[in-house]
């Protein structure tokens, strides 16, 4: 070993040893740092980010030299824990951000640099949480809103119902002055977290009542500027939902329609961007009985509206300078005596007939209804998501949501702003081919799925929910095959994703800053 290197080894032992014998309430503290480190272009070796640089500088260049001891230059997406190199951090964390020239990337649809910020700065925080730190202090990378978004998804655990929890982790930004870029970050970040709440629990615990109970107290703070109407059966009734109440009746626990008014344009006349979620709270396939087997990951089958309620939650904390209304149609969809039967007739709210046959097609029906209701507010434009199909995650797997639309503006403004949040979409077509096949019915005016079942089922699915749409601009989101994340997106912890919070909230922002 050269001498440089084993006396600075020498001399961060002894720091190590002095400053866990002298500063134990320190690390009592438990304080942590994540600092980023960049691969160096056609070489080995590393290059700092300017806040690590800083930080080393201000060591004499102790965290270069370890990283060089350490072993190979640090790839995208590793970490490297250091102790006692710093009075004031027990624990740093080096992560690594790839290339300095990442940028957009037109193959990838998304920018890869913030893509790496994020999973870098997650993959720091994650391990210093499972080092029991309790508060950590990161490094903007360059991109603060990225870096914050990072470390409020990678730190999300969902624990609620266990006794034994993971450490609560509290961060901030460290040595940039992009506050403003950090903050808007971590209201991105626990704007997706709170979908993934609504979705990873249970369904005796998250139900029509309760999901809806749990969005209006987070949108409390904000009562200057948003509305709640949790709207009950008799209103449901009265206003000839019948689709919405074909799905309810099979369960005991009563329906409730979710209505949110966001009005954050100065100009509370301006029509709205309009929101539409599917909000079944639990997804048995009625009388069409799902198999066992994963059943209860229908539990998320309220994807639509925890995304969408948690993007106007987030949109309010913003204070975005547009107006917004979210509908949720929240109810169960459970096989009873009550329940809608293969064969049966139901009227949605526009008049048109829909012969159900198939139970399991629910969430096109309680969508037709609140697709319906959307246009008596004369919406500048309709976007509903919904985790509507398993063919849309046979054809798209969890690299992106499926778009469908009539709109090329509205579909230019979805792709740039999944370019920034790196949570994709892709445009899947709305072919005449696809209506014939759900207009095609023996009994009434459309069918609940397609004529041909096994073909293209995500495209029948759009095709269905375009008969009750009249407007201009209009987008059916079909999330299911992002409904939840194994170990695909680095940046998430196995379980519900919450996707694509992030991107409908980007959305908005972009068309309330356009004007």
């Amino acid at each position: 070993m050269l001498p440089m290197r084993r006396a600075i080894l020498t001399a961060v032992r002894k720091n190590h040893c002095r400053f866990f014998s002298a500063s134990q309430s320190n690390w009592n503290a438990r304080k942590g740092l994540v600092l980023g480190v960049y691969e160096k272009e056609g070489e080995d070796g590393s290059h700092l980010t300017e806040a690590a640089a800083c930080w080393d500088k201000a060591l004499s260049g102790k965290l270069s030299e370890l990283l060089k001891i350490s072993g190979p230059a640090l790839k995208k997406g590793k970490t490297r824990i250091f102790y006692g190199v710093h009075q004031d951090f027990p624990c740093v964390a080096a992560v690594g951000l790839g290339k300095t020239t990442a940028s957009v990337c037109g193959a990838e649809n998304w920018d890869t640099c913030k893509e790496n910020i994020r999973e870098a700065v997650s993959a720091g925080c994650r391990q210093l949480q499972d080092l029991e730190v309790s508060h950590v202090e990161v490094d903007g990378c360059g991109d603060a809103q990225s870096a914050a978004e990072g470390a409020a998804l990678g730190l999300f655990q969902y624990d609620q119902l266990k006794s034994k929890k993971k450490t609560k982790v509290t961060t901030q930004l460290h040595g940039s002055t992009d506050l403003a870029g950090w903050e808007k970050g971590l209201l991105y970040g626990e704007g997706q977290n709170l979908a993934r709440l609504l979705m990873e629990g249970p369904a005796n615990h998250i139900t029509p009542t309760v999901f809806a109970d749990t969005i209006e107290e987070k949108l409390a703070p904000y009562a200057e500027w948003v509305t709640v109407h949790k709207r009950p059966q008799t209103w449901i009734e009265e206003h000839q939902m019948g689709a919405f109440l074909s799905v309810s009746k099979g369960s005991e626990e009563p329906p409730v329609f979710l209505e949110l008014h966001y009005n954050g344009c100065p100009d509370r006349t301006k029509a709205p961007l309009l929101l539409v979620g599917k909000g079944i709270t639990f997804d048995s396939g009625g009388i069409s009985l799902k198999p066992s087997s994963g059943m209860d990951a229908m539990r998320a089958d309220m994807g639509g509206a925890a995304t969408v309620c948690a993007s106007i939650v987030t949109a309010a904390a913003l204070k975005l300078p547009i107006n917004i209304i979210g509908l949720a149609p929240l109810c169960e969809n459970m096989p009873s005596g009550k329940a809608n039967k293969p064969g049966d007739v139901v009227r949605a709210q526009n008049g048109k007939t829909i012969q159900v046959d198939n139970t399991d097609a629910e969430g096109r029906l309680i969508l037709a209804d609140a697709l319906c209701y959307a246009h008596t507010f004369k919406p500048s434009a309709i976007v509903n998501a919904a985790t509507l199909t398993g063919a849309m995650d046979v054809a798209l797997g969890s690299a992106a949501t499926g778009v469908f639309t009539n709109s090329d503006w509205l579909w230019e403004k979805l792709y740039t702003a999944s370019v920034v949040t790196g949570d994709r979409v892709w445009r899947m077509p709305l072919f005449q081919h696809y209506t014939r096949q759900v207009t095609d019915s023996q009994l009434a005016d459309l069918n609940n799925i397609g004529k041909y079942s096994r073909s293209g089922g995500a495209c029948t699915a759009a095709a269905f929910l375009r008969e009750f749409v009249t407007v201009t601009h209009w987008a059916h989101l079909d999330i299911a095959g992002v409904m939840t994340n194994k170990d695909e997106i680095p940046y998430l912890r196995k379980g519900m994703s919450g996707r694509p919070t992030r991107t409908l909230v980007e959305f908005a922002a972009g068309l309330a800053h356009q004007g």
